[in-house]
């Protein structure tokens, strides 16, 4: 029997995962330069956390968590995402307790028993960014910012943005009542209609077109703020755009998770298909004292990896797979005396700083060439006999062909020079 990995999932493999390495790099690396700190969180925590903080009404806590008993008998599950885990590290470690706001990134798995499809998966990566303790217009648009910078640090030109407010506690429940009125009056299913009573909010984020041919004239929340989050909305928008961020206003962009407040955004790209979404996030003002703790308004993102580099191919912008140099120099050597002093000469360019490989396996000159020529090094080092004889090695320039001959103790620093 051969075995596949789960349904829903899939392996990152060379070379491709190296983009992958790159991409949540790329993603981290403007948070990073704000000064927000990595934190690493388990892979599972206790089922009421999500159940609490992300929100009984939602598919993600009703139908998705792969939730499990544990030998001890607790009821744990595998995180679905990371926002919810955060804050309940940070009130644990008493973070909220020092400068705030706390500002903090992460990068992880995550899981949620999904309907497979392209782009969306039951394992997937996100990187993410937190910031907890202020409520601040300019903290929403930093963190916009930061997502914005993300994709175009990778070279994307397609990502599109998409803003709206979801208001607060003081504006919220005349627009769920005025939602709930008019929802009621439609023609949907038994369980879309007691999602009406519990989060009204989440039918407008019913994809099934159904549905949405329904909601043509459902209330706008914009329609229903108070004074406060007018002025607060408005001076997000006024911060991006003075920054050079464009972004589009859409009244019917609500997240799919209980916990967001006031500004709600998502990041899109038109080349994914019926997973249009590359990341997104929101201020979530009242998620700390869901999970038990005090009053801590704060805002944030979670950024898809795996959908990022889809974005990324549909642009073109990954489309020589095969070039990828795995490393910079690959050693050929020729007879077992000269494979001995290879080994020690490889493993010395390695601690020189280069990247480097040999050929192993006993194989002559025309098979090891051949690994070399595969390894997308720009150097070859042939060393025989006769090298070993003279204390030199053969260096071949893979691209030009052309080959000189250097005396084995100054390789390193030859090649740190090339390459410098």
């Amino acid at each position: 029997m051969s075995f596949q990995a789960p349904k829903g999932t899939f392996d990152w493999i060379p070379p491709r995962s190296e983009r992958v390495l790159a991409i949540r790099e790329a993603l981290a690396a403007p948070a990073r330069r704000a000064g927000y700190g990595y934190v690493e969180t388990p892979v599972f925590e206790d089922t009421a956390l999500f159940a609490r903080g992300v929100g009984e009404s939602t598919d993600i806590v009703s139908k998705e968590m792969y939730t499990f008993t544990d030998k001890g008998g607790r009821s744990i599950t595998l995180r679905p995402e990371g926002t919810a885990s955060v804050v309940r590290a940070v009130l644990q470690h008493g973070l909220h307790n020092g400068q705030l706001p706390v500002k903090l990134w992460y990068s992880g798995s995550q899981f949620r028993y999904e309907r497979a499809q392209k782009g969306r998966y039951r394992h997937f990566w996100q990187v993410g960014a937190e910031a907890l303790g202020a409520e601040d217009p300019a903290l929403d648009a930093e963190l916009i910012l930061l997502a914005a910078d993300g994709y175009a640090g990778l070279g994307l030109t397609g990502v599109r943005l998409l803003v709206n407010t979801l208001g607060c506690k003081e504006c919220r429940p005349g627009y769920r009542a005025a939602l709930q009125e008019f929802l009621r009056a439609l023609d949907l299913d038994e369980a879309t209609r007691a999602r009406i009573e519990i989060n009204p909010l989440r039918v407008l984020d019913d994809k099934r077109p159904e549905v949405q041919a329904q909601l043509a004239g459902a209330p706008m929340v914009v329609d229903h703020l108070c004074g406060a989050c007018k002025a607060y909305h408005e001076e997000v928008r006024s911060l991006l755009t003075a920054s050079g961020v464009a972004f589009t206003d859409d009244p019917r962009l609500v997240r799919g998770l209980d916990y967001y407040t006031r500004t709600t955004f998502e990041f899109v790209h038109d080349g994914l298909g019926s997973q249009s979404a590359v990341g997104g996030g929101g201020r979530y003002d009242g998620l700390s004292e869901m999970i038990g703790g005090p009053s801590l308004p704060s805002v944030g993102w979670a950024l898809g990896v795996d959908r990022t580099l889809l974005a990324m191919e549909a642009e073109g912008l990954l489309a020589d797979e095969s070039a990828g140099e795995r490393v910079q120099v690959y050693g050929v050597p020729l007879g077992e005396e000269a494979r001995r002093r290879m080994f020690l000469l490889v493993t010395e360019l390695r601690r020189a700083g280069l990247t480097a490989d040999m050929s192993f396996g006993a194989k002559g000159l025309k098979g090891a060439m051949k690994g070399a020529g595969r390894s997308g090094a720009r150097y070859a080092l042939v060393l025989g006999e006769r090298d070993l004889a003279a204390q030199a090695v053969q260096l071949k320039d893979l691209t030009t062909a052309e080959q000189t001959e250097v005396p084995l103790a100054e390789v390193a620093d030859i090649l740190k020079g090339k390459f410098s």
